[in-house]
């Protein structure tokens, strides 16, 4: 992949940098940057994440979502989530954000290798794809804390492991290992270590070998209620029908294939 620059979001941004942010050809990668603390997701984190996804949003790109330090990220900050009372859970800081990355035009890549816990795990439920090492660990131990895992776990997790297994997730604490995680459909590919970033770069050249705008707008088709289905289905498919990538894709096709016959 070719990288066409870095990016790093500096202090003089945001209250205080908590991720490192490349911008590569076709995707952008964050890595979330608190080793000291497991990258643990606190208020600064979330505000730096923001601002990636309204960058991602003006200009899409896929994005790559990945942890420093042997670890994804180990939960929410528990000191500042310790603090929090109805407003902040009202205001649903976590749960926002997490949706709008579900939400981006183009996918999200979760690369774990180690813990993820809590809100991590739920911010890796929230990505279209997840890559995981033989070392990883997905859980959501919030019952035990008192609070329950409202950052979209509760929902998401039955739609990708089905619904006896997350029951056992989040209301047993059950840790999910790598090896379960592949079976069960939560990750699709299990690396080692250090081929995670290289084997998330291989899905981000997939993705980009298809045509961005049908990238996009099948990405948002499997994000609609049954019951707009199939209006939503004919009106983009109506809007590609007229595209330009449409035409010189297909053209293409099928000049190689009269040339391959002929």
């Amino acid at each position: 992949m070719t990288e066409t620059g870095i990016m790093t979001i500096a202090s003089t941004d945001l209250s205080r940098a908590t991720l490192n942010v490349a911008v590569h050809e076709h995707c952008v990668h964050v890595e979330l940057a608190r080793p000291e603390k497991k990258n643990s997701i606190d208020a600064a984190m979330v505000a730096e994440l923001h601002t990636v996804c309204e960058r991602l949003e003006a200009t899409p790109k896929t994005l790559v979502i990945s942890g420093s330090g042997g670890v994804f990220a180990a939960g929410a900050d528990l000191a500042e989530m310790r603090q929090r009372r109805s407003p902040e859970a009202l205001a649903g800081i976590n749960s926002f954000l997490f949706r709008r990355l579900q939400h981006l035009p183009m996918p999200v890549i979760a690369a774990v290798d180690g813990w993820a816990l809590g809100g991590g795990a739920e911010l890796a439920y929230s990505a279209d794809f997840r890559i995981a090492t033989a070392r990883a660990r997905f859980g959501n131990p919030e019952v035990g804390l008192g609070i329950a895992a409202a950052a979209g776990g509760a929902w998401r997790l039955s739609k990708l492991v089905g619904e006896p297994l997350a029951k056992h997730i989040l209301l047993a604490g059950r840790i999910l290992g790598a090896d379960e995680a592949l079976a069960s459909g939560l990750v699709t590919e299990v690396v080692a270590p250090e081929d995670l970033l290289d084997a998330a770069f291989r899905l981000v050249d997939q993705i980009a070998k298809g045509a961005p705008t049908a990238v996009q707008l099948t990405k948002a088709l499997m994000h609609m209620p049954e019951s707009a289905h199939p209006v939503v289905d004919n009106m983009a498919q109506a809007l590609l029908f007229e595209s330009g990538e449409k035409f010189e894709r297909m053209t293409a096709f099928l000049e190689k294939r009269n040339a391959r016959d002929s």
